[in-house]
Protein backbone atom coordinates (compact mmCIF):
# COMPACT_ATOMS: atom_id res chain seq x y z
CA UNK A 1 0.00 0.00 0.00
CA UNK A 2 1.40 3.76 -1.37
CA UNK A 3 0.16 6.59 0.72
CA UNK A 4 0.97 9.77 -0.16
CA UNK A 5 -0.66 12.95 1.14
CA UNK A 6 2.05 15.91 0.31
CA UNK A 7 1.66 16.00 -3.24
CA UNK A 8 -0.86 18.15 -4.39
CA UNK A 9 -0.26 17.70 -8.54
CA UNK A 10 1.41 14.93 -10.85
CA UNK A 11 -0.85 12.32 -8.75
CA UNK A 12 -1.88 9.17 -10.20
CA UNK A 13 -4.30 7.15 -8.29
CA UNK A 14 -2.54 3.98 -7.64
CA UNK A 15 -5.10 2.38 -4.52
CA UNK A 16 -7.94 -0.05 -5.28
CA UNK A 17 -10.24 2.18 -3.59
CA UNK A 18 -9.94 5.39 -5.64
CA UNK A 19 -9.41 4.21 -9.22
CA UNK A 20 -10.99 4.99 -12.54
CA UNK A 21 -10.97 1.41 -13.98
CA UNK A 22 -13.60 0.09 -16.57
CA UNK A 23 -13.27 -3.06 -15.65
CA UNK A 24 -14.79 -1.91 -11.54
CA UNK A 25 -18.40 -1.21 -13.13
CA UNK A 26 -19.97 -4.17 -12.36
CA UNK A 27 -18.39 -4.58 -9.48
CA UNK A 28 -19.75 -1.62 -8.04
CA UNK A 29 -23.06 -2.21 -8.38
CA UNK A 30 -22.95 -5.16 -6.40
CA UNK A 31 -22.68 -3.09 -3.14
CA UNK A 32 -26.46 -2.31 -3.91
CA UNK A 33 -27.94 -4.51 -5.96
CA UNK A 34 -26.33 -7.52 -6.48
CA UNK A 35 -29.28 -9.78 -7.79
CA UNK A 36 -30.44 -7.05 -9.91
CA UNK A 37 -30.54 -8.65 -13.23
CA UNK A 38 -27.45 -6.38 -15.59
CA UNK A 39 -26.97 -7.99 -18.82
CA UNK A 40 -30.08 -9.93 -20.68
CA UNK A 41 -29.77 -12.31 -23.62
CA UNK A 42 -32.09 -11.37 -26.53
CA UNK A 43 -32.58 -13.56 -29.11
CA UNK A 44 -29.50 -15.93 -29.38
CA UNK A 45 -27.04 -13.66 -27.59
CA UNK A 46 -25.61 -16.14 -25.30
CA UNK A 47 -24.33 -19.81 -25.69
CA UNK A 48 -25.53 -21.10 -22.57
CA UNK A 49 -28.87 -20.90 -20.42
CA UNK A 50 -27.37 -19.82 -17.27
CA UNK A 51 -26.70 -16.28 -19.04
CA UNK A 52 -29.61 -15.69 -20.34
CA UNK A 53 -30.40 -13.28 -17.51
CA UNK A 54 -27.20 -12.35 -15.76
CA UNK A 55 -27.26 -10.18 -12.41
CA UNK A 56 -24.20 -7.82 -11.14
CA UNK A 57 -22.90 -10.42 -8.73
CA UNK A 58 -22.72 -13.40 -11.28
CA UNK A 59 -21.63 -11.00 -13.85
CA UNK A 60 -18.48 -9.67 -12.00
CA UNK A 61 -17.79 -13.14 -10.73
CA UNK A 62 -17.69 -14.93 -14.37
CA UNK A 63 -15.38 -11.49 -15.48
CA UNK A 64 -12.99 -12.21 -12.49
CA UNK A 65 -12.70 -15.60 -13.58
CA UNK A 66 -11.65 -14.95 -17.13
CA UNK A 67 -9.49 -12.34 -16.04
CA UNK A 68 -7.33 -14.88 -13.95
CA UNK A 69 -7.55 -17.34 -16.47
CA UNK A 70 -5.82 -14.74 -18.66
CA UNK A 71 -3.42 -14.08 -16.16
CA UNK A 72 -2.71 -17.56 -15.75
CA UNK A 73 -1.79 -17.82 -19.47
CA UNK A 74 0.31 -15.33 -19.16
CA UNK A 75 -1.20 -12.13 -20.27
CA UNK A 76 0.53 -8.92 -19.14
CA UNK A 77 -0.46 -4.99 -18.55
CA UNK A 78 -1.14 -3.56 -22.08
CA UNK A 79 -1.03 -7.16 -23.88
CA UNK A 80 -3.72 -6.48 -26.86
CA UNK A 81 -6.62 -9.07 -26.59
CA UNK A 82 -8.19 -9.30 -30.23
CA UNK A 83 -11.87 -9.81 -30.19
CA UNK A 84 -13.68 -11.34 -33.30
CA UNK A 85 -17.29 -11.54 -32.16
CA UNK A 86 -20.45 -10.58 -32.47
CA UNK A 87 -23.00 -9.35 -29.78
CA UNK A 88 -23.34 -11.74 -26.59
CA UNK A 89 -23.56 -11.80 -23.43
CA UNK A 90 -20.23 -13.73 -22.81
CA UNK A 91 -18.06 -11.34 -25.51
CA UNK A 92 -19.22 -8.38 -23.27
CA UNK A 93 -18.19 -10.71 -19.94
CA UNK A 94 -15.72 -11.23 -21.27
CA UNK A 95 -13.86 -7.41 -22.31
CA UNK A 96 -14.91 -6.79 -19.03
CA UNK A 97 -12.65 -9.74 -17.92
CA UNK A 98 -9.72 -8.37 -19.84
CA UNK A 99 -9.54 -5.19 -18.95
CA UNK A 100 -9.89 -6.10 -14.93
CA UNK A 101 -6.50 -8.22 -16.11
CA UNK A 102 -4.75 -5.14 -17.10
CA UNK A 103 -5.30 -6.30 -20.88
CA UNK A 104 -6.17 -3.70 -23.66
CA UNK A 105 -8.98 -4.75 -25.68
CA UNK A 106 -9.31 -5.11 -29.56
CA UNK A 107 -12.80 -5.16 -30.61
CA UNK A 108 -12.67 -5.46 -34.20
CA UNK A 109 -15.66 -5.60 -36.93
CA UNK A 110 -16.43 -9.00 -38.18
CA UNK A 111 -17.46 -7.66 -41.17
CA UNK A 112 -14.32 -6.03 -42.52
CA UNK A 113 -13.06 -6.96 -46.08
CA UNK A 114 -9.88 -9.03 -45.13
CA UNK A 115 -7.31 -6.70 -46.47
CA UNK A 116 -8.56 -4.59 -43.57
CA UNK A 117 -8.42 -6.67 -40.88
CA UNK A 118 -5.29 -8.23 -42.15
CA UNK A 119 -4.01 -4.80 -41.68
CA UNK A 120 -5.36 -4.26 -38.10
CA UNK A 121 -3.49 -7.96 -36.72
CA UNK A 122 -0.42 -6.64 -38.09
CA UNK A 123 -0.54 -2.94 -36.49
CA UNK A 124 -2.06 -3.94 -33.10
CA UNK A 125 -0.33 -7.08 -32.35
CA UNK A 126 -2.13 -9.15 -30.87
CA UNK A 127 -1.33 -11.28 -27.84
CA UNK A 128 -4.39 -13.51 -27.89
CA UNK A 129 -8.03 -13.98 -29.90
CA UNK A 130 -11.22 -14.55 -28.85
CA UNK A 131 -13.56 -15.60 -31.27
CA UNK A 132 -17.18 -17.36 -31.61
CA UNK A 133 -17.97 -19.91 -33.90
CA UNK A 134 -20.39 -18.09 -35.91
CA UNK A 135 -18.30 -15.26 -36.96
CA UNK A 136 -15.16 -17.22 -37.28
CA UNK A 137 -15.05 -18.99 -40.37
CA UNK A 138 -15.58 -15.39 -41.83
CA UNK A 139 -11.64 -14.51 -41.29
CA UNK A 140 -10.35 -18.53 -40.27
CA UNK A 141 -8.07 -17.84 -43.45
CA UNK A 142 -6.32 -14.54 -42.38
CA UNK A 143 -5.90 -15.78 -38.63
CA UNK A 144 -4.07 -19.26 -39.85
CA UNK A 145 -2.00 -16.59 -42.28
CA UNK A 146 -0.99 -14.52 -39.23
CA UNK A 147 -0.70 -17.52 -37.29
CA UNK A 148 -3.17 -16.48 -34.61
CA UNK A 149 -5.34 -19.14 -33.05
CA UNK A 150 -8.28 -18.55 -30.98
CA UNK A 151 -7.21 -19.15 -27.23
CA UNK A 152 -11.21 -19.08 -26.54
CA UNK A 153 -14.09 -19.56 -28.30
CA UNK A 154 -18.06 -18.28 -27.26
CA UNK A 155 -19.87 -21.19 -28.81
CA UNK A 156 -22.46 -19.79 -30.83
CA UNK A 157 -23.51 -21.17 -34.08
CA UNK A 158 -21.66 -24.43 -32.84
CA UNK A 159 -18.46 -26.16 -31.47
CA UNK A 160 -15.43 -24.78 -30.05
CA UNK A 161 -12.90 -23.53 -32.65
CA UNK A 162 -10.67 -26.73 -32.89
CA UNK A 163 -7.63 -26.31 -30.41
CA UNK A 164 -9.35 -23.28 -28.51
CA UNK A 165 -11.54 -23.66 -25.15
CA UNK A 166 -15.03 -22.81 -24.57
CA UNK A 167 -15.73 -19.65 -22.39
CA UNK A 168 -16.60 -21.87 -19.73
CA UNK A 169 -14.09 -24.12 -20.25
CA UNK A 170 -11.92 -21.43 -19.92
CA UNK A 171 -12.88 -20.13 -17.11
CA UNK A 172 -13.35 -23.54 -14.85
CA UNK A 173 -12.14 -23.66 -11.74
CA UNK A 174 -10.60 -20.08 -11.87
CA UNK A 175 -10.82 -18.24 -9.16
CA UNK A 176 -13.84 -15.26 -8.99
CA UNK A 177 -12.18 -12.86 -6.99
CA UNK A 178 -10.57 -10.03 -8.13
CA UNK A 179 -7.12 -10.09 -9.61
CA UNK A 180 -4.56 -7.63 -7.90
CA UNK A 181 -3.45 -5.43 -10.98
CA UNK A 182 -2.64 -1.65 -10.53
CA UNK A 183 -5.04 0.31 -13.57
CA UNK A 184 -4.55 4.21 -13.83
CA UNK A 185 -7.89 6.06 -15.18
CA UNK A 186 -5.68 7.40 -17.87
CA UNK A 187 -4.62 3.76 -19.02
CA UNK A 188 -5.36 2.73 -22.40
CA UNK A 189 -8.11 0.08 -21.92
CA UNK A 190 -9.26 -0.14 -25.57
CA UNK A 191 -8.01 0.32 -29.09
CA UNK A 192 -11.19 0.88 -31.57
CA UNK A 193 -10.30 0.72 -34.85
CA UNK A 194 -12.26 3.02 -36.98
CA UNK A 195 -14.41 2.05 -39.81
CA UNK A 196 -12.15 2.35 -42.37
CA UNK A 197 -14.63 4.28 -45.14
CA UNK A 198 -11.34 5.68 -46.98
CA UNK A 199 -7.81 4.36 -46.89
CA UNK A 200 -6.88 2.27 -43.91
CA UNK A 201 -8.40 2.40 -40.25
CA UNK A 202 -6.57 4.02 -37.45
CA UNK A 203 -6.59 2.74 -34.31
CA UNK A 204 -8.44 4.81 -31.64
CA UNK A 205 -6.53 4.87 -28.28
CA UNK A 206 -9.46 4.94 -25.27
CA UNK A 207 -8.84 5.53 -21.95
CA UNK A 208 -10.83 4.26 -18.52
CA UNK A 209 -11.71 8.20 -18.11
CA UNK A 210 -12.94 8.44 -22.12
CA UNK A 211 -15.40 5.12 -20.98
CA UNK A 212 -16.54 6.89 -17.69
CA UNK A 213 -17.44 10.07 -19.06
CA UNK A 214 -18.75 8.58 -22.07
CA UNK A 215 -21.18 6.31 -20.21
CA UNK A 216 -22.16 9.05 -17.85
CA UNK A 217 -22.83 11.42 -20.80
CA UNK A 218 -25.30 8.82 -22.71
CA UNK A 219 -27.28 8.14 -19.56
CA UNK A 220 -27.79 11.68 -18.37
CA UNK A 221 -29.46 12.44 -21.91
CA UNK A 222 -31.22 9.40 -22.13
CA UNK A 223 -32.56 8.09 -19.04
CA UNK A 224 -36.42 10.26 -20.06
CA UNK A 225 -38.89 10.83 -17.22
CA UNK A 226 -37.59 7.69 -15.31
CA UNK A 227 -38.05 8.83 -11.12
CA UNK A 228 -34.69 6.35 -10.79
CA UNK A 229 -31.74 6.04 -12.88
CA UNK A 230 -32.14 2.44 -11.70
CA UNK A 231 -34.86 1.88 -13.63
CA UNK A 232 -32.99 2.68 -17.27
CA UNK A 233 -33.73 -0.74 -19.26
CA UNK A 234 -31.44 -0.42 -22.56
CA UNK A 235 -31.83 -2.00 -26.03
CA UNK A 236 -28.14 -3.12 -27.46
CA UNK A 237 -29.25 -3.52 -30.86
CA UNK A 238 -26.14 -2.71 -32.98
CA UNK A 239 -22.70 -4.37 -32.78
CA UNK A 240 -20.72 -3.38 -28.90
CA UNK A 241 -17.87 -3.90 -31.10
CA UNK A 242 -18.81 0.05 -31.94
CA UNK A 243 -18.35 2.93 -30.11
CA UNK A 244 -22.51 3.94 -29.53
CA UNK A 245 -23.83 0.67 -28.21
CA UNK A 246 -20.78 0.06 -26.12
CA UNK A 247 -20.80 3.29 -24.57
CA UNK A 248 -24.32 2.66 -24.15
CA UNK A 249 -24.13 -0.57 -22.41
CA UNK A 250 -21.29 0.98 -19.73
CA UNK A 251 -23.67 3.99 -19.46
CA UNK A 252 -26.36 1.51 -18.44
CA UNK A 253 -24.44 -0.31 -16.25
CA UNK A 254 -22.61 2.92 -14.21
CA UNK A 255 -26.73 3.37 -13.33
CA UNK A 256 -27.32 -0.04 -12.03
CA UNK A 257 -29.67 -0.57 -14.87
CA UNK A 258 -30.30 -3.63 -17.05
CA UNK A 259 -28.51 -3.28 -20.79
CA UNK A 260 -30.76 -5.87 -23.59
CA UNK A 261 -27.93 -7.22 -25.69
CA UNK A 262 -29.08 -9.05 -28.93
CA UNK A 263 -27.53 -10.50 -31.09
CA UNK A 264 -28.02 -8.25 -34.52
CA UNK A 265 -30.42 -5.62 -36.17
CA UNK A 266 -33.92 -7.58 -36.77
CA UNK A 267 -36.62 -4.85 -36.67
CA UNK A 268 -39.49 -7.65 -36.00
CA UNK A 269 -37.19 -9.04 -33.17
CA UNK A 270 -36.58 -5.34 -32.21
CA UNK A 271 -40.63 -4.13 -31.49
CA UNK A 272 -40.60 -7.82 -29.72
CA UNK A 273 -37.83 -6.84 -26.96
CA UNK A 274 -39.22 -3.57 -26.61
CA UNK A 275 -42.52 -4.94 -25.71
CA UNK A 276 -41.48 -8.09 -23.87
CA UNK A 277 -38.35 -6.92 -22.05
CA UNK A 278 -39.96 -3.42 -21.25
CA UNK A 279 -36.94 -1.74 -22.71
CA UNK A 280 -37.49 2.11 -21.53
CA UNK A 281 -34.59 3.57 -24.40
CA UNK A 282 -33.17 2.18 -27.60
CA UNK A 283 -30.17 3.99 -30.34
CA UNK A 284 -30.58 3.08 -33.73
CA UNK A 285 -30.63 4.65 -36.93
CA UNK A 286 -33.62 6.71 -38.23
CA UNK A 287 -34.68 4.09 -40.80
CA UNK A 288 -34.48 1.53 -38.35
CA UNK A 289 -37.37 3.52 -36.09
CA UNK A 290 -39.18 4.05 -39.54
CA UNK A 291 -39.68 0.48 -39.67
CA UNK A 292 -40.43 -0.04 -36.35
CA UNK A 293 -43.41 2.44 -36.14
CA UNK A 294 -44.83 0.38 -39.26
CA UNK A 295 -44.13 -2.99 -38.11
CA UNK A 296 -46.36 -1.90 -34.81
CA UNK A 297 -48.48 -0.40 -36.85
CA UNK A 298 -49.82 -2.64 -38.63
CA UNK A 299 -50.60 -5.41 -35.80
CA UNK A 300 -51.10 -2.57 -32.37
CA UNK A 301 -52.83 -5.21 -30.02
CA UNK A 302 -49.51 -7.67 -30.14
CA UNK A 303 -47.07 -5.19 -28.36
CA UNK A 304 -46.87 -3.12 -25.33
CA UNK A 305 -45.82 0.44 -25.89
CA UNK A 306 -45.91 1.74 -22.60
CA UNK A 307 -42.51 1.13 -21.17
CA UNK A 308 -40.14 3.18 -23.91
CA UNK A 309 -39.06 6.89 -22.50
CA UNK A 310 -36.25 7.67 -24.86
CA UNK A 311 -34.96 6.87 -28.66
CA UNK A 312 -31.52 8.46 -29.84
CA UNK A 313 -30.65 8.24 -33.12
CA UNK A 314 -27.57 8.62 -35.54
CA UNK A 315 -26.06 8.78 -39.08
CA UNK A 316 -28.34 11.59 -40.39
CA UNK A 317 -31.74 13.56 -39.83
CA UNK A 318 -34.85 12.17 -38.14
CA UNK A 319 -38.08 13.14 -40.52
CA UNK A 320 -40.60 15.04 -39.08
CA UNK A 321 -43.58 12.82 -40.02
CA UNK A 322 -42.03 9.16 -37.84
CA UNK A 323 -41.91 11.57 -35.13
CA UNK A 324 -45.47 12.11 -34.89
CA UNK A 325 -46.21 8.58 -35.52
CA UNK A 326 -43.58 7.38 -32.48
CA UNK A 327 -45.62 9.73 -30.83
CA UNK A 328 -48.87 8.35 -31.26
CA UNK A 329 -47.03 4.62 -30.98
CA UNK A 330 -45.48 5.37 -27.53
CA UNK A 331 -46.30 8.47 -25.63
CA UNK A 332 -46.89 12.03 -26.59
CA UNK A 333 -43.71 12.86 -24.57
CA UNK A 334 -41.15 10.72 -25.98
CA UNK A 335 -37.79 11.49 -25.69
CA UNK A 336 -36.34 12.04 -29.15
CA UNK A 337 -33.14 13.23 -29.41
CA UNK A 338 -30.19 12.96 -32.01
CA UNK A 339 -26.63 12.76 -31.53
CA UNK A 340 -23.46 13.42 -33.54
CA UNK A 341 -20.20 12.03 -32.51
CA UNK A 342 -17.19 9.69 -33.98
CA UNK A 343 -15.28 7.11 -32.59
CA UNK A 344 -12.56 9.84 -31.31
CA UNK A 345 -15.27 11.50 -29.37
CA UNK A 346 -18.66 10.52 -28.80
CA UNK A 347 -20.99 11.96 -28.70
CA UNK A 348 -20.51 15.68 -28.34
CA UNK A 349 -23.95 17.70 -29.59
CA UNK A 350 -27.86 16.82 -28.96
CA UNK A 351 -30.85 18.14 -30.73
CA UNK A 352 -33.54 17.47 -28.91
CA UNK A 353 -36.80 17.86 -31.35
CA UNK A 354 -39.17 18.80 -28.25
CA UNK A 355 -36.78 21.58 -27.35
CA UNK A 356 -36.87 23.27 -30.58
CA UNK A 357 -40.01 21.47 -32.73
CA UNK A 358 -41.04 24.35 -34.82
CA UNK A 359 -37.51 24.50 -36.67
CA UNK A 360 -36.95 20.84 -36.21
CA UNK A 361 -40.07 20.25 -37.99
CA UNK A 362 -40.21 23.33 -40.63
CA UNK A 363 -36.48 22.14 -41.77
CA UNK A 364 -35.85 18.75 -41.35
CA UNK A 365 -34.82 16.46 -43.31
CA UNK A 366 -33.21 19.16 -45.64
CA UNK A 367 -31.10 20.39 -42.82
CA UNK A 368 -29.74 18.10 -40.81
CA UNK A 369 -29.54 19.62 -36.85
CA UNK A 370 -27.09 18.62 -34.07
CA UNK A 371 -28.00 20.85 -31.74
CA UNK A 372 -26.06 22.21 -29.21
CA UNK A 373 -22.60 20.35 -27.00
CA UNK A 374 -23.17 18.11 -24.21
CA UNK A 375 -22.20 19.52 -21.11
CA UNK A 376 -18.78 17.20 -20.94
CA UNK A 377 -17.88 18.94 -24.40
CA UNK A 378 -16.84 21.87 -25.94
CA UNK A 379 -17.79 21.78 -29.44
CA UNK A 380 -17.02 24.81 -31.92
CA UNK A 381 -17.01 25.53 -35.73
CA UNK A 382 -13.28 26.84 -36.94
CA UNK A 383 -12.61 27.94 -40.71
CA UNK A 384 -9.02 27.30 -41.84
CA UNK A 385 -6.98 29.47 -39.53
CA UNK A 386 -8.77 28.25 -36.60
CA UNK A 387 -10.57 30.96 -35.97
CA UNK A 388 -14.83 30.82 -34.90
CA UNK A 389 -16.65 30.97 -37.79
CA UNK A 390 -20.10 33.45 -38.04
CA UNK A 391 -23.61 32.03 -37.99
CA UNK A 392 -23.91 30.43 -42.02
CA UNK A 393 -20.05 30.30 -42.72
CA UNK A 394 -19.28 26.47 -42.99
CA UNK A 395 -16.11 25.65 -41.31
CA UNK A 396 -14.79 22.12 -39.62
CA UNK A 397 -16.65 21.40 -36.62
CA UNK A 398 -13.60 21.16 -33.59
CA UNK A 399 -14.40 19.71 -30.12
CA UNK A 400 -12.65 19.64 -26.98
CA UNK A 401 -13.74 16.73 -23.36
CA UNK A 402 -12.41 14.11 -21.26
CA UNK A 403 -14.10 11.83 -23.59
CA UNK A 404 -11.40 11.94 -25.83
CA UNK A 405 -9.50 10.08 -27.24
CA UNK A 406 -5.22 9.41 -26.40
CA UNK A 407 -4.03 9.22 -30.17
CA UNK A 408 -4.23 7.24 -32.99
CA UNK A 409 -2.24 4.41 -32.38
CA UNK A 410 1.50 4.43 -33.38
CA UNK A 411 -0.11 7.19 -35.88
CA UNK A 412 1.56 10.54 -34.46
CA UNK A 413 1.48 11.98 -37.71
CA UNK A 414 -2.37 11.45 -37.84
CA UNK A 415 -2.84 12.43 -34.21
CA UNK A 416 -1.07 15.66 -35.13
CA UNK A 417 -3.03 16.72 -37.95
CA UNK A 418 -6.53 16.00 -35.90
CA UNK A 419 -5.27 17.85 -32.75
CA UNK A 420 -3.79 20.87 -35.26
CA UNK A 421 -5.97 23.42 -34.18
CA UNK A 422 -5.45 22.33 -30.06
CA UNK A 423 -9.18 21.24 -30.31
CA UNK A 424 -10.00 17.45 -32.37
CA UNK A 425 -11.31 17.65 -36.08
CA UNK A 426 -12.70 15.12 -37.14
CA UNK A 427 -13.36 16.18 -40.00
CA UNK A 428 -16.91 16.91 -40.25
CA UNK A 429 -18.15 20.13 -41.97
CA UNK A 430 -20.68 21.90 -40.38
CA UNK A 431 -22.22 26.01 -39.68
CA UNK A 432 -23.77 27.65 -36.74
CA UNK A 433 -27.43 29.10 -37.90
CA UNK A 434 -28.79 31.98 -36.89
CA UNK A 435 -29.50 31.09 -33.25
CA UNK A 436 -26.45 29.17 -32.52
CA UNK A 437 -27.26 25.71 -33.36
CA UNK A 438 -25.04 23.30 -34.67
CA UNK A 439 -25.96 22.41 -38.29
CA UNK A 440 -24.00 19.60 -40.17
CA UNK A 441 -23.42 20.28 -43.70
CA UNK A 442 -20.97 17.19 -44.83
CA UNK A 443 -18.01 15.79 -44.17
CA UNK A 444 -15.03 17.79 -45.80
CA UNK A 445 -14.03 14.72 -48.45
CA UNK A 446 -18.17 14.49 -49.22
CA UNK A 447 -18.27 18.25 -50.26
CA UNK A 448 -19.00 18.33 -54.04
CA UNK A 449 -17.51 21.45 -55.87
CA UNK A 450 -19.77 21.86 -58.62
CA UNK A 451 -18.82 24.88 -60.77
CA UNK A 452 -17.60 26.92 -57.92
CA UNK A 453 -20.29 26.26 -55.55
CA UNK A 454 -19.56 23.70 -52.88
CA UNK A 455 -22.87 21.14 -52.99
CA UNK A 456 -23.68 19.23 -49.79
CA UNK A 457 -24.18 15.67 -50.56
CA UNK A 458 -26.38 15.34 -47.47
CA UNK A 459 -28.56 17.68 -48.19
CA UNK A 460 -29.15 16.11 -51.97
CA UNK A 461 -29.41 12.50 -50.30
CA UNK A 462 -31.98 13.95 -47.54
CA UNK A 463 -34.20 15.84 -49.86
CA UNK A 464 -34.50 12.42 -52.25
CA UNK A 465 -35.28 10.42 -49.45
CA UNK A 466 -38.48 12.60 -48.94
CA UNK A 467 -39.44 10.99 -52.30
CA UNK A 468 -42.18 7.96 -51.85
CA UNK A 469 -40.52 5.82 -53.64
CA UNK A 470 -37.19 5.96 -52.58
CA UNK A 471 -35.65 3.77 -49.62
CA UNK A 472 -32.18 4.76 -49.64
CA UNK A 473 -29.81 7.10 -51.50
CA UNK A 474 -26.33 8.39 -51.77
CA UNK A 475 -24.50 11.47 -53.54
CA UNK A 476 -21.18 11.67 -54.42
CA UNK A 477 -19.29 14.12 -57.00
CA UNK A 478 -17.84 12.46 -60.07
CA UNK A 479 -15.27 14.45 -62.82
CA UNK A 480 -16.65 16.19 -64.87
CA UNK A 481 -15.23 18.23 -67.76
CA UNK A 482 -17.42 21.20 -67.54
CA UNK A 483 -18.42 21.21 -64.05
CA UNK A 484 -14.86 20.23 -62.18
CA UNK A 485 -17.34 17.66 -59.92
CA UNK A 486 -20.81 16.56 -60.82
CA UNK A 487 -23.31 15.61 -57.74
CA UNK A 488 -24.70 11.81 -58.83
CA UNK A 489 -26.97 10.29 -56.86
CA UNK A 490 -27.21 6.52 -56.70
CA UNK A 491 -30.66 5.19 -55.65
CA UNK A 492 -32.21 2.09 -54.38
CA UNK A 493 -36.12 2.15 -55.01
CA UNK A 494 -38.77 0.51 -52.29
CA UNK A 495 -39.35 -3.38 -53.12
CA UNK A 496 -42.16 -2.83 -55.83
CA UNK A 497 -41.79 0.51 -56.83
CA UNK A 498 -40.22 2.04 -60.42
CA UNK A 499 -39.34 5.51 -61.36
CA UNK A 500 -37.63 7.53 -63.72
CA UNK A 501 -34.44 9.89 -63.51
CA UNK A 502 -37.06 12.51 -64.72
CA UNK A 503 -39.70 12.10 -62.54
CA UNK A 504 -36.49 12.52 -59.56
CA UNK A 505 -34.94 15.49 -60.98
CA UNK A 506 -38.37 17.21 -61.41
CA UNK A 507 -38.74 16.29 -57.89
CA UNK A 508 -35.52 18.15 -56.92
CA UNK A 509 -35.85 20.92 -59.05
CA UNK A 510 -38.94 22.50 -56.66
CA UNK A 511 -36.84 21.51 -53.75
CA UNK A 512 -33.10 22.31 -54.34
CA UNK A 513 -30.81 25.21 -55.84
CA UNK A 514 -29.96 24.39 -59.84
CA UNK A 515 -26.25 24.21 -58.69
CA UNK A 516 -27.53 21.23 -56.04
CA UNK A 517 -29.69 19.24 -58.30
CA UNK A 518 -27.85 15.76 -59.47
CA UNK A 519 -26.15 15.53 -63.38
CA UNK A 520 -27.43 12.38 -62.91
CA UNK A 521 -29.79 9.47 -61.35
CA UNK A 522 -28.05 5.48 -61.45
CA UNK A 523 -30.53 3.34 -59.96
CA UNK A 524 -28.99 0.75 -57.70
CA UNK A 525 -29.99 -1.99 -55.60
CA UNK A 526 -28.13 -1.77 -52.73
CA UNK A 527 -25.09 0.81 -51.48
CA UNK A 528 -21.97 -0.52 -50.18
CA UNK A 529 -21.83 -0.03 -46.74
CA UNK A 530 -19.77 -0.81 -43.20
CA UNK A 531 -21.85 -3.07 -40.84
CA UNK A 532 -22.58 0.39 -38.90
CA UNK A 533 -24.88 1.70 -42.04
CA UNK A 534 -21.87 4.24 -42.97
CA UNK A 535 -22.26 4.17 -47.13
CA UNK A 536 -18.86 3.13 -48.40
CA UNK A 537 -19.06 6.14 -50.98
CA UNK A 538 -15.18 6.03 -52.27
CA UNK A 539 -16.74 2.38 -53.25
CA UNK A 540 -18.97 4.19 -55.95
CA UNK A 541 -16.53 7.10 -57.00
CA UNK A 542 -14.26 4.41 -58.25
CA UNK A 543 -16.64 2.65 -59.73
CA UNK A 544 -18.18 5.28 -61.42
CA UNK A 545 -15.40 8.11 -62.22
CA UNK A 546 -15.40 7.75 -65.25
CA UNK A 547 -18.88 8.39 -65.68
CA UNK A 548 -18.82 11.87 -67.55
CA UNK A 549 -14.90 11.54 -68.71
Amino acid sequence: MKIDVTTLYGRRAINRWERVSVGDIMERVTWSFPDKEALIAWAGACSDESLKRVTYRQGDRIANQFANALLEQGLKRADRVLFYCANSVEFFLAQIGTIKAGGVIVPVNVMLAPDLLDYIINHVEPSFLVTDTKTYPRAQEIFKRSKIHPLVTIPIGGDAVSGSKSFFEFIESQPDSEPEVEIHGDDIFQIQYTAGTTGMPKGVMHSHIYMYFCGIGWAMSHRGVLLTETDIRTGIFYPIFHIACQGMTFGTLLCGGTAIISRGIDHYSMAEAISKEKITWVFAAPHDFYRICEIIEENPEKYDTTSLKAISYGWGPFRPDYDKRMRKIFEENLLIVGNDGQTECVYDTRMWHHKWYKKYEEKEPAFNYLGVPHPFYATTIMDDSGKICAPGIVGHKVMRSPVMMAGYYKDEEATRHAFRFGWFDGGDAAMYDEEGLIIMVDRYKDIIKCGGANVSSIRVEQILKLHPKVENVAVVGLPHPKWEEAPVAFVVLKEGENTTEKELLSFCRYRLAFYEIPKAIIFIESLPQTVGGKIQKYKLKEEYKNLFI
